[in-house]
């Protein structure tokens, strides 16, 4: 049990130990150490004002980048809307004149043929009247050969204009 219960003179010793390294340290070290936490705590106060100044900063470019972002995709969809709608005009632009040329060439194309048909029937019908001409001419000549039947066929031609 002696060695629970120390000497009165190591505990003297020991206790005015302690008291000098207490009051040295108090001298010299306590004021740097209060200091320098101080100083720590103030650090660590400031980084957590500056982290949440950061934070709310950062929550700010977050709500103003998401904003430009709903702005840019509307303005995007705009620009797709109004692309769109130029297309179908130039195409519905290019589909109506493509229609009115080709009923014009349709026109031209019967307005030709009308003309060639007409030239056609009116060569034909020219055609026609010369050889009726030269058929008749020749009938003529062969039943007009001999003098009587000249003079009984211009009778009759002489009657039948009396009669008209």
């Amino acid at each position: 049990m002696d060695l629970l219960l120390p000497a009165f003179g190591l505990f003297s010793i020991s206790l005015l130990i302690f008291i000098i390294v207490f009051l040295i340290l108090k001298k010299f070290a306590w004021k740097p150490i209060l200091a320098t936490l101080k100083e720590r705590e103030d650090s660590i106060t400031d980084s957590i004002t500056t982290a949440e100044r950061v934070k709310e900063e950062m929550a700010q470019m977050k709500a103003e980048h998401e904003h430009v972002l709903a702005e840019a995709k509307a303005e995007r969809s705009m620009i797709l809307k109004e692309a769109k709608e130029a297309k179908d005009k130039i195409i519905s632009e290019a589909k109506a004149t493509a229609q009115a040329e080709a009923k014009k060439i349709i026109q031209d194309a019967s307005v030709a043929i009308e003309n060639q048909k007409m030239a056609a029937l009116t060569d034909v019908k020219n055609q026609v009247g010369t050889l009726v001409i030269e058929v008749a001419e020749k009938v003529l000549r062969k039943e007009l050969s001999d003098k009587q039947n000249q003079e009984a066929y211009i009778r009759q031609l002489a009657a039948e204009i009396k009669m008209n």
